[in-house]
């Protein structure tokens, strides 16, 4: 059965930007111009019906070589997360879950009205297991969904979890489960959510501080069994039952100093949120009064030797390996210093997705060779990525996904 979101697949695309084709599907139109596609694009009106192979460009020609790439409108909403699985993609935005086949060229849209789903606003997707997938929300709880049986169970509150705005899961090998939320994190052995004795939190004061802020935005498994935290108020570590955090006074992120003149979001969020101007108070920040917060972990992954990175609200990019820091910015080839998602591919390639485009990490020299919308992507801000079948790549931004075919031969 189709559902009709605004979801549309848009353009097939081919060399540096040139459009060639157009494709859509649901009620969104034809591509609206590149430059309305940043954060404040509003979609374009509805045609009557779908268009399909409409040659915008007859006479273009691609760039030699250039990879194909497809675009995939979703409105006026984000794309925070996104799950290659199989011939599907799982696309997470602010209005609900989209289950895109790519065999059948065919979707299906789960939201609130239509499903078990109890928020649109959509943080996680992952597969839990053989029959069922995660899904984190904004407000709804912990959502699984068995594919097999078509059914829908809500975890929140009542179960155990420490909060309904779920932004993480990750699944152990042992079948642990970790969860992260904006009131602590969540360990659910075994995966027994129907279980009480199952379900430990961990919060800010039954750790004594390790873990440093309440609002926990990434859990990743590390070397040896440690588990690695993204918070508002630093990185933390639990390991052998003991908590350890790093702040930006050990390292954390790039002086204000350095990053000052390349931070692009110029209104302040101490000026519109108690919240926001107390941790700017706690670190001496009142008097910067820009979008900078070297503390905020926004994003995070972990390398198999126990690496940790970590993206920062306008402090750049922060490695943590044996013991020491070392932060990338836009000195050292960042597209942005605000980094809104890591992303380790199969080949354990880093990807750095930024409010001005997508890095990948070039480990032999230490330089960044960046991805922007002339190279695929379909807007500037990137939020989620992943891995698709023949080395596919698939990119959320605001407003829609890009389908890079093959990747960039990386």
């Amino acid at each position: 059965m189709k559902f009709n979101p605004s979801f549309a697949a848009i353009g097939v695309l081919l060399g540096a930007g040139v459009i060639i084709g157009a494709y859509q599907l649901g009620e969104r139109g034809a591509e609206s111009p590149a430059a309305e596609r940043q954060a404040s694009a509003a979609a374009s009106p509805a045609p009557a019906k779908p268009q399909k192979d409409v040659a915008l460009f007859p006479d273009a020609k691609p760039a030699k070589d250039a990879p194909r790439f497809s675009h995939f409108r979703v409105g006026n909403r984000n794309v925070k997360s996104i799950c290659a699985d199989g011939k599907y993609v799982w696309v997470g935005t602010s209005g609900g879950v989209i289950r895109y086949d790519t065999e059948q060229d065919d979707y299906v849209m789960f939201n609130n009205k239509n499903s078990g789903l109890l928020s649109n606003g959509i943080f996680h997707i992952s597969r839990l297991d053989d029959r069922r997938m995660a899904i984190g929300t904004y407000g709804g709880g912990l959502a699984l969904y068995d594919t097999v049986a078509d059914k829908w169970e809500i975890i929140n509150i009542p179960q155990g979890l420490a909060d309904q705005f779920v932004y993480d899961v990750v699944k152990l090998d042992n079948g642990d489960v970790w969860i992260a939320t904006w009131s602590g994190a969540n360990l659910v052995h075994n995966g027994d959510f129907d279980n009480p004795d199952a379900w430990e939190t961990f919060t800010v004061e039954n750790t004594n501080g390790g873990l440093p802020n309440p609002w926990v935005y990434g859990v990743e498994k590390g070397a040896n069994g440690d588990m690695w935290f993204a918070t508002e108020d630093g990185l933390a570590r639990y390991r052998n039952g003991k908590w350890k955090n790093w702040q930006h006074a050990d390292g954390l992120g790039a002086d204000y100093d350095v990053v000052k003149d390349a931070i692009e979001f110029k209104s302040d969020p101490g000026q519109a949120s108690m919240h926001h101007a107390q941790q700017k108070t706690e670190q001496g920040l009142q008097n910067v009064k820009v979008a900078y917060n070297p503390n905020y972990v926004i994003s995070m992954q972990v390398e198999k030797d126990g690496t940790v990175w970590a993206g920062t609200w306008g402090a750049g990019l922060a490695r943590f390996k044996d013991g020491k820091w070392r932060n990338f910015t836009t000195r050292d080839g960042l597209p942005a210093d605000h980094v809104f998602m890591l992303y380790l591919d199969p080949q354990q390639n880093l990807w750095i997705g930024t409010s001005r485009g997508l890095a990948r990490y070039n480990r032999n020299n230490g330089t960044f060779s960046v991805k922007t919308m002339a190279d695929g992507l379909y807007a500037e801000n990137v939020f989620s990525m992943s891995d698709g079948q023949d080395g596919d790549l698939w990119i959320g931004s605001f407003g829609g996904v890009a389908h890079i075919e093959h990747g960039w031969g990386q």
